[in-house]
């Protein structure tokens, strides 16, 4: 089932994303990029999920890894994702191992753009990095990375170094 890309042009979709860019920047390892590409693409037409170990400071992000998880959506694998809760428990564990923290959580967008959706806004934690792939049938289209501001009720887009 592909999704309808023109649905990002409604006010609801229009309403997730701040004004402002974020101060910060995300800097992601080429591994941990390369990792959440092969998910995206390995996945598609399903949204896939993940987990960023790293660290951040001040308003910058450093991956370090990133972790693919289990979606335990199964019924609107295509459009939804769940982090599987045994994924969260062993990306936590090896966080912990690596003197990490967990960061952030990637997903990917199958046929639609690499911006928050209002589910996205209506899951997001604050002080997290969330980047989101565009994936579709020939591969991974956009890598973008978004930080939600609760106080805004909104995300702000974070650039990636």
């Amino acid at each position: 089932m592909k999704n309808d890309p023109s649905r990002f042009d409604s006010p609801a979709y229009r309403a997730v994303r701040a004004p402002d860019p974020w101060p910060g920047i995300a800097r992601i390892a080429d591994a941990a990029r390369q990792a959440m590409e092969a998910h995206a693409k390995a996945g598609y037409p399903h949204e896939v999920c993940g987990l960023l170990l790293g660290r951040t400071q001040g308003a910058d992000f450093a991956v370090m890894e990133a972790m693919p998880a289990r979606n335990a959506m199964t019924e609107r694998a295509h459009d939804r994702f769940v982090l599987h809760p045994a994924d969260y428990r062993k990306a936590e564990a090896r966080a912990k191992a690596l003197g990490l923290e967990i960061v952030g959580v990637y997903h990917s967008h199958p046929d639609c753009p690499a911006m928050p959706s209002p589910t996205d806004r209506e899951f997001a934690w604050e002080g997290w990095l969330y980047p989101i792939l565009s994936v579709a049938e020939d591969g991974v289209r956009a890598l973008r990375a978004w930080y939600y501001r609760e106080d805004e009720g909104r995300f702000a887009e974070v650039r990636i170094a």
